[in-house]
């Protein structure tokens, strides 16, 4: 049986994006600037409903100022449609977006949406793939006092950074 080349690296490219997705997650919530700048294209722009819309450096620094008032955030990514053709690839990615953000009069909330990511992405130079363009659709959204706990984020303190050595769970920019 032959191997079908295309087809072949169709799957390399669409496991790349997810792990492009993935990796957005964890810079997010791990609280990891540096990862997320990363992540985009020189000239990427970010759509976040009516909290951020523009270039991508300037949604990163919007997320930098938001760190020390989200103690917690979790992105959990369910189902994800990729089309790839070239270097230019979109999707479609459905997830959970949970936060912990302070409340008006004091204490904090649950922040929790179902949302959708409209994704572009692009091949860059260096053969990685990053969004070129991400548009967040809010499809569900409740807020509600929290009154639990855990962890609740340690950011550069997580223990996967410990107990995952690799260079993909390192912080930063990826290697």
């Amino acid at each position: 049986m032959a191997i079908d080349e295309s087809a072949l690296q169709a799957l390399i490219d669409k496991d790349a994006i997810r792990e492009l997705v993935l990796l957005y997650s964890r810079a997010i919530d791990r609280q990891d600037i540096a990862l997320l700048r990363d992540l985009y294209t020189e000239d990427a722009t970010d759509s976040h409903g009516d909290s951020f819309d523009g270039p991508a450096p300037e949604y990163c620094d919007f997320i930098a100022r938001a760190f020390p008032y989200m103690p917690y955030s979790g992105h959990h990514v369910c189902n994800h449609l990729i089309a790839v053709e070239g270097n230019e690839a979109s999707g479609e990615v459905y997830g959970l977006a949970y936060h912990l953000i302070p409340a008006r009069e004091g204490g904090g909330e649950e922040d929790f949406m179902a949302v959708r990511y409209l994704d572009n992405y692009r091949r860059c130079p260096d053969g990685r793939w990053r969004f070129s363009k991400r548009v967040v659709t809010y499809d569900f959204k409740v807020r509600r006092p929290f009154e639990g706990g855990g962890l609740l984020g340690l950011g550069e303190r997580d223990p996967s950074y410990a107990l995952c050595t690799q260079t993909l769970f390192a912080r930063g920019p990826r290697g």
